[in-house]
């Protein structure tokens, strides 16, 4: 917004004071601000707000460190399919298939690990590549001939769920090579002198903690260069103090057990890559502009079935990944492994503020959204809360998200 610096007068004071606009503005900056906070971090209020009430209502279980990690290892999976669904979903798609690639691959691998003796490190190499060439036929077929997502999943769904059946004829396989297995189910081992922690975990947890503050610093930095709104600075500084504490919080857990799952460091690392592509990198821009305004998109160059396409392959990749850490956990490859793991996915990445329309979502989010659902699933356990009362509390939370999105779509229209 220009301002005209050859005008010398003052301006005219509101009828409520001199200091009433200036009172006005610095509470509509700030309203404005929490408005803004909210709408970005509402999923993650709500997240701390789920901990605390199930932390109260199983006395406590649910914050053990056991627990905690376990609730890692059994979300592990979840959280990378919600990833690349994030992406999809962006880029106003939807993949039905996920949850049939991820029991496919995980029967791939058994295959090769325990039929055929191959090393587990190939057939993990492997696995990702079956998982990138199914990504690439269905990403084709959407992208290049133009057949609608839903149709091409949907589809892709019955064909790998039954070749998951004639791969391992109807019967579990296993077990998996020691090497597969941490994938799922192993941590970092203990070094240095004995702290009653694990020392490995705690200088990760301080690491992860620099890394955060340093980028929310960069990125308020980068706001005020451009001259966009900013948070108010206690505000800010009380968010930075809230992620800290979150993540030292969660990391003495953690240390306090058997340290970081290995699974973990492999979330975190596609935390960090993803989210760097999808906030600085021109392809997940791309991504964005193909969800939120195809026909501009298409006027401004961007190649929108490559995208297409590349996004698909991905969400492939990922959903091998996953079917390797679900069948490493398991120890064993299930024709009935991956069951309703789309659906998971999908209503993680509607809950961490994807939008139907496309053209909105954080990788961030998907992570916040899975884990939502995570610790609704694992609080309810504790409580012995039946699976009918979780399926219906969980289809509740996803439209509770779904509605929360629209109101403020609404609001920001209005």
């Amino acid at each position: 917004m220009s301002t005209d610096v050859t005008d010398k007068s003052p301006a005219a004071a509101p009828p409520g004071g001199a200091g009433g606009g200036a009172s006005r503005d610095l509470m509509q900056l700030v309203l404005g601000g929490l408005r803004r906070n909210m709408r970005q971090y509402g999923m993650l209020i709500a997240l701390g707000l789920i901990v605390a009430l199930f932390a109260v209502w199983t006395d406590g279980d649910l914050l053990l460190p056991r627990n905690v990690s376990n609730l890692v290892l059994q979300n592990s999976y979840i959280l990378i399919l919600a990833i690349g669904m994030m992406l999809v979903i962006i880029a106003g798609h939807i993949d039905l298939s996920v949850g049939s690639i991820t029991a496919f691959v995980g029967a791939f691998a058994a295959v090769l690990t325990v039929q055929h003796s191959v090393s587990w490190p190939v057939a993990l190499v492997l696995c990702l590549i079956v998982g990138a060439l199914a990504g690439s036929l269905q990403g084709f077929l959407i992208a290049y001939l133009g057949i609608p997502s839903f149709i091409v999943t949907l589809a892709g769904m019955l064909l790998f769920r039954g070749l998951t059946e004639i791969l391992l004829k109807g019967q579990t396989l296993g077990p998996f090579p020691n090497g597969l297995q941490k994938i799922g189910n192993g941590f970092l081992p203990q070094v240095g002198p004995n702290t009653n922690y694990h020392n490995i975990t705690l200088l990760l947890g301080i690491v992860l903690i620099v890394f955060v503050v340093a980028q929310e610093v960069r990125d308020r930095s980068r706001q005020k260069e451009f001259s966009l709104d900013l948070l108010p600075r206690n505000l800010f500084l009380l968010k930075l103090v809230a992620i800290a504490a979150s993540i030292l919080v969660v990391t003495m857990l953690l240390a306090s057990y058997k340290g970081a799952p290995i699974v973990l460091l492999i979330l975190g690392a596609l935390v960090v890559g993803y989210g760097y592509v999808m906030r600085n990198a021109i392809f997940g821009r791309h991504i964005y502009a193909i969800g939120g305004n195809l026909p501009a998109a298409k006027l401004s160059g961007v190649k929108d079935k490559k995208v297409t396409f590349t996004v698909f392959l991905n969400m492939g990749v990922l959903a091998a990944l996953a079917g390797l850490v679900v069948a490493s956990r398991l120890n064993a490859a299930s024709p009935k492994a991956g069951l309703n793991f789309e659906l998971e996915a999908i209503a993680s990445a509607f809950i961490g503020g994807a939008s139907m329309s496309g053209g909105v979502g954080t990788v961030l989010g998907a992570i916040i959204g899975g884990l939502v659902l995570g610790v609704l699933n694992n609080g309810m356990n504790l409580l012995s809360v039946g699976t009918d009362w979780q399926q219906v509390i969980k289809g509740l939370a996803l439209l509770a998200a779904v509605g929360f999105d629209v109101w403020n779509k609404r609001k920001s229209g209005s």
